[in-house]
């Protein structure tokens, strides 16, 4: 970062915060009389570039010299930001992140209605995409306030553009669970998915993930895996997923990582489709595995639901089967 003068800000709670002077902010209460890039009484949702800063468009500059209060989700970021680009940050800046989004939407929306132009911004990329800024957007859609967009660079986007897989239809799924069981489950859902899909990981977590997905999808589907896009190591690996775990478990990737994946063929999606078994129709397996392997009832329950899967990926409700299973018996089933 470069080095500058830093002085106290303050957030919208009163609240001070540590942050580089931001060069000149215009008083409480005094609106930005800017031309239309720089709308008044209104909250503009800015795209920040995800790696290469020559990719900030002259209009987020702009609203970075001109907004009257800029909601970022990292101050530092935002000056440093601002300092590559040139830019003198005119209005008022508050942090704006994960904890306190919710809390801050209605003391922003206050400013936009006295005819504010509040800029909202993320750490790198759209504000909204797996990055603060939905409070403050449902916020301003209940209160009638306008809300915009100055688009710009995104992750996502750039990966899908350069898998080489088909882009027509596509789905965006963000990161995948943390937790082993809860991203099988989350899988199991997706293997009838025809759309193309694209997931964000980080590096601590790639390999795991990607077991994951083999798992669920097989060896052989086509996936793409970028990293550190538009900066100067930007990478992308294309193969199927086989060949592609087979890579970073030889040259493990660092930086900002994009998986993108091919959807399934008609026939994968057929055969993915699960078939819902009614609760007695369940009872009625789970009696004769029961019997065939000679485990217990609970048991047999427990392996049939765990085989028959809801639409959803949940299991069905093992209680619900053993009510059924105990209904079958009173009827000498």
């Amino acid at each position: 970062m470069n080095e500058v003068q830093r002085e106290s800000t303050q957030d919208m709670t009163g609240r001070k915060q540590d942050g580089p002077e931001p060069g000149g902010g215009r008083m409480p209460g005094e609106v930005s009389t800017a031309g239309s890039d720089v709308p008044a009484g209104t909250v503009v949702l800015a795209a920040t570039p995800i790696g290469n800063t020559a990719d900030a468009s002259q209009r987020l500059k702009d609203l970075l010299a001109q907004a009257d209060v800029v909601a970022a989700e990292d101050t530092r970021r935002l000056y440093d930001l601002a300092n590559r680009l040139g830019v003198r940050v005119g209005g008022r800046v508050i942090a704006y992140h994960d904890h306190n989004e919710r809390r801050q939407a209605d003391p922003l929306l206050d400013q936009v209605e006295s005819g504010a132009c509040v800029l909202v911004v993320s750490d790198a990329g759209m504000p909204t995409i797996n990055d603060p800024g939905l409070a403050i957007v449902r916020r301003a859609i209940e209160r009638g306030l306008p809300v915009t967009c100055a688009p710009g660079p995104s992750a996502a986007m750039d990966a899908l553009a350069l898998s080489g897989l088909p882009t027509d239809r596509f789905c965006y799924e963000g990161f995948l669970p943390r937790k082993a069981t809860e991203r099988r489950q989350y899988l199991r859902t997706l293997q009838g998915e025809r759309r193309t899909m694209v997931f964000y990981e980080s590096p601590r977590r790639l390999v795991d993930s990607v077991d994951s997905l083999l798992e669920a999808f097989g060896p052989d589907r086509a996936m793409a895996l970028c990293r550190e896009l538009t900066k100067t190591y930007e990478q992308v690996e294309r193969g199927s997923i086989g060949e592609i775990r087979d890579y970073i478990q030889q040259n493990p990737p660092r930086g900002e990582i994009v998986l993108v994946l091919a959807g399934a063929s008609r026939e994968e999606a057929a055969a993915a489709a699960p078939e819902v078994l009614s609760e007695q129709d369940l009872a009625r397996l789970a009696l004769e595995r029961s019997r065939k392997a000679g485990v217990r009832v609970k048991d047999a329950i427990a392996q049939v639901a765990a085989e028959h899967p809801l639409p959803d990926g949940t299991s069905p409700r093992r209680k619900a089967v053993y009510a059924a299973v105990l209904a079958l018996r009173d009827e000498g089933e």
